[in-house]
């Protein structure tokens, strides 16, 4: 079994939770998933299984999109709603919508982001969250992501009984971005305590929230003895410039051999009979060597 399976991740799970079920489910090892996507978290999460799970890195590193909620009146330690409270101010009113389109449009390009400590990055060896549920703050490293698109999708809503203001946004972003830093860096613009109530990924790899299925529809699928609910490897890669091998081509790439190609990009897709086969990257001597090979896909 080889390709790439469009989930819809239950809030509640964690990616890890994902793969070992589909384990169980599909009766296959190798499998793996795209990136973590936290618990609280729900939407596209791409499993690759078989060969595909070669393209693992490779699709972990495509842009994301996100539908959300940003909520300001408070801020929790976790940047979302299953932390606790750090600092409440009490609102009085809605905020100006034309002021929160304003900052929101002041994070589109390349932003610097600090990861939140309750995160898996890694800090002299131990992960953020570790340090967090210890109690321990340490010095964390900022990075820069690219944020394509930030925008309002709903009216700005005062809550008159707890005393907040919320609104549904929409962001296309790079790979390592934070959104939930995002909520929380869009408060101290505003000058308000803020944290990201409600988040969905609806787009990732290029797999949109209309193609998912859930683990009880694979399930279902499986127990039938279909398996349609596979993306093959060559849909998953069909964007990238492609190469159709000659017989004598093909074998060299069997070989791991290198090839002189008529072509300028960067990486290149190699297809033999209709079939990917191998993922080719230009080097310095300009002829193309094996990045990905994916010799078995049939």
């Amino acid at each position: 079994m080889n390709g790439i399976i469009p989930l819809n991740k239950d809030l509640g799970m964690t990616s890890a939770d994902c793969v070992y079920k589909l384990r169980k489910i599909l009766h296959e090892r190798k499998i793996g998933h795209t990136g973590t996507l936290d618990p609280q978290v729900d939407g596209v999460l791409p499993i690759c299984i078989g060969q595909a799970t070669k393209l693992v890195n490779l699709l972990t590193n495509s842009g994301k999109e996100y539908h959300g909620e940003i909520t300001l009146g408070f801020s929790t330690t976790t940047e979302d709603r299953e932390g606790d409270i750090v600092e409440r101010v009490k609102l009085e009113q809605t905020t100006d919508e034309q002021e929160i389109d304003k900052i929101l449009e002041q994070f589109q390009g390349e932003i610097k982001q600090i990861p939140p400590m309750y995160s898996a990055v890694k800090v002299n060896g131990k992960k953020l969250y570790e340090y967090a549920r210890a109690g321990i703050e340490v010095e964390r490293p900022e990075r820069i992501v690219t944020i394509k698109k930030f925008q309002r999708t709903s009216p700005v809503q005062f809550n008159a009984e707890n005393n907040t203001v919320s609104f549904g946004f929409a962001v296309e972003c790079s790979k390592g971005t934070y959104v939930r830093t995002l909520a929380v860096q869009v408060g101290e613009l505003l000058g308000i305590p803020s944290h990201m109530s409600q988040l969905t990924r609806v787009k990732s790899a290029g797999i949109t929230l209309d193609q998912t299925l859930t683990l009880d529809e694979i399930t279902e699928l499986q127990e039938q003895g279909k398996t349609d609910f596979l993306i093959s490897i060559d849909e998953v890669l069909k964007d990238f410039p492609r190469v159709d091998l000659t017989d004598e081509q093909w074998k060299i790439v069997q070989n791991g051999g290198f090839l002189p190609l008529k072509n300028n990009q960067k990486q290149v897709v190699l297809a033999y009979n209709g079939k990917v086969k191998a993922i080719y990257e230009l080097n310095q001597f300009n002829k193309y060597q094996p990045e990905t090979m994916l010799l078995n896909n049939n």
